[in-house]
């Protein structure tokens, strides 16, 4: 299982990151990206790929945090990016759950990092809540269909994943597929293409169910493996090594590390 979304710089993982990124491989997980959050969270992102085989990276910065950004950072982050690991720029985007940053400054940092992600010739992890339609806007302006990446922990419904996918994205679904109330996502799941959909946990963030309101971990994949494999009637392993080939279209660099 390859998870595409994970966040092991986060304090949550303080006291046993090491334990845990060491059984991976002894435990089914075959590779996971750790996502930049904020300046720091990439930083460290990027030292865990080095220090771990299994272990990959996306430099970025979340909307939450652009007010830390400057166009020197991201020409650090381009320097930095010749790293083989680095796989792709983000997580990127727009969060209008929070009224600080403003949108505009969003905005500009969003446009500035997909510009980078196209210069560099990287795919983008997208962070998008709140708003789906000034995000794909935006991503429309930029010419995002010539970047790829995916949309991480996709929230919208079924007429918007539509759009997505013919833009050549992928769609991150992770714990909240097992959620009862997660009645969109099922939807999305059942509808869209098994060759459009990338494993994601967010860890420490939306364990599945059962583990709900616990720290989440790539541990948990399996349980997210096992709702979408019943959504969609297949098997567990199908959508195991379906994904897998999804995440080494997606991430090619990941692709090229693992020699694939």
């Amino acid at each position: 299982m390859i998870d595409t979304h994970a966040h092991y710089d986060d304090e949550a993982f303080e006291q046993d990151r090491d334990v845990l990124l060491g059984a991976f491989p002894q435990r089914g997980i075959e590779a996971v990206i750790n996502s930049g959050a904020s300046v720091d969270s990439s930083l460290i992102g990027l030292e865990l790929s080095r220090r771990w085989p299994w272990v990959y990276c996306a430099l970025g910065v979340h909307p939450n945090h652009v007010t830390e950004l400057t166009d020197e950072i991201l020409e650090h982050f381009a320097e930095l990016s010749a790293f083989r690991k680095v796989v792709a720029i983000g997580e990127i985007g727009l969060e209008y759950h929070y009224e600080d940053p403003g949108r505009e400054l969003q905005a500009v940092w969003f446009r500035k990092q997909l510009q980078l992600a196209k210069k560099l010739g990287l795919p983008v992890i997208v962070h998008s809540r709140d708003a789906v339609q000034d995000t794909m806007d935006l991503m429309r302006e930029e010419r995002a269909e010539e970047i790829g990446g995916v949309i991480h922990c996709f929230s919208a419904g079924v007429e918007v994943a539509e759009q997505y996918v013919k833009m050549g994205f992928y769609l991150g679904i992770g714990g909240v597929v097992t959620f009862k109330n997660g009645k969109k996502m099922k939807e999305v799941v059942r509808e869209m293409p098994i060759e459009a959909i990338l494993l994601e946990t967010d860890c420490p963030y939306l364990s599945p169910e059962p583990h709900r309101g616990t720290r989440n971990s790539s541990l948990n994949l399996p349980y997210i493996v096992r709702e979408i494999a019943a959504i969609k009637g297949i098997h567990e392993q199908t959508v195991i090594d379906i994904t897998k080939e999804n995440a080494l279209r997606c991430f090619p660099r990941l692709a090229s590390v693992r020699g694939v």
